[in-house]
């Protein structure tokens, strides 16, 4: 059974809280919710609540930018060779996808390299930029990758061919040596926003180049607003902050996927389950959407998601998004075998107190899949943990980690950069590939790193818990000023209530084995409520128990599509009153 999980209640200030209330027109547990986060006079909550594409920061703010749009605008003027270099997620592909088709619009040519994940692995390569050389091209632009591949730009002006680097991921003491440097991460970027995903900071760019054309102001902008949905799906797949610039780029790129004109994202779409005109959530688009997408790159090449974008034939689109859809399930399964292969080695070598950074590796283990499995395994442990396959002629272990709050993975690695022939990435994922013979080595080190950081609270998971709320205060009204908050996510959670000193009139009863279900009484209210994957907590609890009860509330468009009221409320964890 995981360890008991950690409530983090706040102190709130009732009176400042109802006063908000009152100025914004909100029910309590909304105006709670919003003074908890931070938004705590009534026009920080109208702006988080009518976000408005006026509040997008001008791109001319980002570092380096006017010198990326002068050579872009001369590289199309000239007619010459344009590459787009990006990665094999959702974050790269369509940043291709916005950048060529805003190239396009502007008159210029653009050609795209993706790597293959398997064969290349991430980052620039070379020899990709000599054979670029070789075709004539003379401007080659990064997206969502580069701010690290110093060697490779240098090789490009070596051959006297331009760079610009767009990337969001964080660089190192040096920048590379390009015409320009397009990341609100390097120094001296006073660009508002440091948590654009790589589509966001190749969105700034084709925002700079539409404001720099010649074309009425109503059709630079009706063209920016259609780039957001593309903008949108790779901010919500890119787990970044739904705050912000970006909650406005969520909001409005979701709010347009109800019409879509493109062939490719309307087919991929309908192979998601979403019927012609149906809006997806951005849960939804994490869960369903982003998945597709990410599995070509995953489990065989990028090049299809970008193709699937760019097709104007619809039947060409059903069948690259067809693919795509076999493709995710075929990711499941490997992932599933994957995570199981893990857990194995877990029986045979039970995580302790003493593990503070976790390493797996094994032999045929799909190196499309480490990443979510690394995912699962820190869901599972509480613990920073890496996922590695092992290429056995190779020699290498090549893989991913992800991280759990307060611990900086990209610094970690930073600490024993000697151990890797390529790493890099962020506080929270990170990707390496390191000899076979070192693992070892790096399983230790890593350990050590997190050992002297983390303790035992921090391998407890954490509920951060919004406010504290009544059984009677969750009505028809309280529930339309909650989903006001959305679109959730990262950064942006589903509001997270805690009912203290509720009854459970009955025993709380498992469903469908793993799943509970619990009715809770407080004060003549009774409300039922569903856990996922919470079984284990049935016989914690008997009839007449005085518990509090955590619990989300959230969009429920399945249940509104069956008559049901259109939210839920789901119970997170219960503990003793």
């Amino acid at each position: 059974m995981p360890p008991p999980k950690r409530w983090i209640l706040p102190s709130p200030d009732e009176a400042g809280i109802a006063a908000l209330a009152g100025a914004s027109g909100l029910t309590l547990p909304a105006a709670r919710v919003l003074w908890h986060r931070g938004y705590q006079d009534p026009e920080a909550v109208r702006r988080y609540l009518q976000p408005s594409l006026d509040d997008l920061p001008e791109p001319w703010r980002m570092r380096g930018m006017r010198a990326a749009v002068d050579r872009l605008r001369a590289a199309i003027g000239g007619h010459e060779k344009i590459l787009l270099y990006g990665d094999y997620d959702v974050d790269g592909t369509t940043s291709i996808v916005i950048l060529k088709k805003a190239i396009e619009l502007a008159g210029g040519v653009a050609d795209f390299h993706v790597p293959h994940r398997l064969r290349d692995g991430y980052g620039m390569r070379t020899e990709v930029i000599e054979r670029a050389s070789l075709d004539g091209v003379s401007l080659i632009i990064s997206v969502d990758t580069g701010i690290r591949a110093l060697e490779v730009v240098r090789r490009a002006r070596e051959l006297a061919l331009d760079v610009i680097v767009t990337d969001h991921h964080l660089p190192e003491n040096e920048l590379p040596a390009a015409v320009a440097v397009l990341n609100p991460n390097q120094p001296g970027c006073d660009y508002p926003n440091k948590n654009l995903c790589g589509a966001g900071v190749a969105f700034k760019l084709v925002q700079g180049l539409l404001e720099t054309l010649d074309w009425p102001e109503a059709k630079r902008r009706r063209l920016a607003e259609s780039f957001l949905k593309m903008v949108a799906v790779a901010t919500v797949a890119d787990v970044v902050p739904l705050t912000g610039e970006n909650r406005v780029i969520v909001k409005h790129g979701l709010a347009g996927l109800d019409t879509v004109r493109n062939p490719g994202l309307r087919a991929l779409l309908e192979v998601a389950g979403f019927a012609p005109g149906e809006r997806p959530s951005s849960n939804q688009v994490a869960f369903r959407v982003a998945p597709r997408i990410n599995a070509a790159g995953r489990m065989a090449s990028a090049d299809d998601v970008i193709h699937l974008f760019l097709t104007d034939d619809p039947e060409r689109a059903r069948a690259i998004a067809g693919q795509l859809h076999n493709l995710n399930q075929d990711r499941q399964q490997a992932e599933a075998g994957t995570l199981d292969s893990v857990l194995e080695q877990c029986l045979q070598t039970p995580v302790t107190d003493g593990q503070a950074g976790l390493v797996f590796a094994g032999e045929d283990w799909h190196r499309g899949v480490v990443g979510i499995v690394a995912s699962r395994v820190v869901d599972r442990f509480c613990r920073p943990a890496f996922v590695l396959g092992i290429d056995r002629d190779q020699g290498e272990a090549q893989g991913s980690g992800r991280s759990i709050a307060g611990f900086h993975l990209l610094e970690a690695l930073e600490s024993m950069a000697g151990l890797f022939t390529r790493f890099g990435g962020h506080r929270q994922a990170a990707g390496v590939s390191l000899p076979v013979d070192r693992l070892e080595e790096f399983r230790q080190r890593f350990n050590d790193y997190a050992r002297a950081r983390l303790g035992p609270e921090d391998f407890r998971p954490r509920l951060e818990i919004d406010a504290a709320i009544e059984l009677a205060e969750i009505n028809e009204r309280a529930i339309a000023d909650l989903l006001r908050l959305a679109p959730f996510g990262h950064g942006n959670a589903p509001p997270l209530f805690a009912a203290l000193g509720v009854e459970l009139p009955d025993a709380p009863v498992v469903w469908k084995e793993k799943h509970l279900m619990a009715r809770l009484r407080q004060h003549g209210r009774t409300l039922v409520v569903k856990a996922w994957n919470l079984a284990e907590l049935a016989g914690e609890f008997a009839a007449g128990s005085r518990v509090d009860a955590a619990l989300s509330i959230e969009e429920d468009r399945f249940g509104a599509s069956r008559g049901l009221p259109g939210w839920s409320v789901t119970l997170r964890d219960l503990r003793a009153a």
